[in-house]
């Protein structure tokens, strides 16, 4: 008899590799007919301004400043494209939600959001991140409910959960589980993270990891 639980790969450990691997900047994108050609997996990264994409994705390659971070809301401005070993790209999308940025760049940004994430065919996931201090905010739902109408693919991160305290961390996964209730292209599960402490990133990275496994083999399959 086959033991399929022994044969079935050890995603954490395969998640360490994949972002133990090279990854540098590639490309930063400011408009919408500026975006690299298309090439390997892209997984984007999105949320309100200061909730912490950079850091996320600093911890998740284990670098200390791949992704320029910065106290100052409404920074990242384009979107940066990172190539993680020639398997996949990691993108920071510029920060939604920050009133004191001006409309007219608001709003560019915004297009710039909306274009990439509903027309890329290589867009294999997006994470909408959520200050876990603070939990699901109405631009949250804005940009989830954009993302059910594009029907995309994308899963909620939870950040800054060092910053919750332990007893309320897991109302708050409970409280917005509830919330992703009323999108239909949502995850069905929430990452509670910490870039400084780690806690969830080797579940994220193995989940990102099982997600490219797969969507390679579907493409195999399809081709």
């Amino acid at each position: 008899m086959i033991d399929a639980a022994a044969d079935a790969p050890d995603w954490i450990e395969v998640g360490r590799k994949l972002f133990a691997g090279p990854c540098d900047f590639i490309f930063a994108a400011a408009r919408s007919d500026g975006l690299p050609p298309i090439g390997a997996p892209e997984i984007a990264f999105v949320g309100r301004s200061n909730v912490g994409k950079s850091s996320l994705i600093n911890a998740l390659t284990g670098r200390a400043s791949l992704a320029r971070t910065s106290r100052t809301p409404g920074r990242t401005q384009e979107l940066i494209f990172f190539d993680l070993s020639g398997r996949a790209r990691l993108v920071d999308m510029p920060g939604y939600g920050y009133a004191a940025v001006a409309k007219s760049k608001s709003a560019s940004w915004s297009e710039l959001a909306r274009d990439y994430l509903r027309g890329r065919p290589s867009l294999a996931r997006v994470f909408v991140l959520i200050d876990g201090r603070h939990g699901l905010k109405e631009s949250d739902h804005e940009t989830m409910r954009g993302l059910d109408s594009a029907a995309v693919s994308y899963a909620v991160v939870m950040t800054k959960a060092d910053e919750v305290k332990a007893a309320e961390r897991q109302p708050r996964v409970a409280a917005t589980l509830e919330g992703l209730r009323k999108h239909v292209a949502a995850y069905p599960d929430v990452f509670l993270t910490s870039s400084q402490t780690g806690d969830g990133i080797a579940d994220l990275r193995a989940h990102i990891a099982r997600l490219l496994a797969e969507r390679g083999l579907h493409e195999t399959q399809s081709s």
